[in-house]
């Protein structure tokens, strides 16, 4: 008999409403000036301010960071091609980013799997 488990992602395994900008730097490794660059870069990010004015990233917003790390830091685009790309065909872009992910996740079980037997 087999036995069925889930390896949850850094990502999946914390679920909240907001994010402060230091969480989400830290889920990519950078800094959080590359976080405030790429705001003001990409207009599908959307952070929520708070009294005090610090920004608050949901859940959403950290989906689109993760889209353009993957389509800028993995993939080596210029800033211009991520904007057209996401501009242009985010949806193609996302069913894209998706698939790489999904698979990450499928080589990273069967490594977890493979280092156990």
């Amino acid at each position: 008999m087999f036995q069925i488990f889930t390896i949850l992602s850094p990502m999946e395994k914390k679920q909240k409403l907001y994010y402060s900008i230091g969480e989400v730097a830290d889920m990519f490794d950078v800094n959080t000036s590359l976080i405030r660059f790429w705001e003001k870069e990409f207009s599908i990010i959307k952070p929520h301010k708070n009294s005090k004015g610090n920004r608050m990233f949901t859940t959403k917003d950290v989906d689109n960071f993760h889209l353009i790390y993957h389509l800028v830091k993995e993939k080596g685009m210029t800033l211009n091609g991520a904007q057209k790309t996401i501009s242009e065909k985010k949806d193609e872009a996302e069913i894209r980013f998706e698939v790489v992910k999904r698979l990450k996740n499928i080589r990273e079980k069967l490594e977890n799997i493979k280092s156990k037997l």
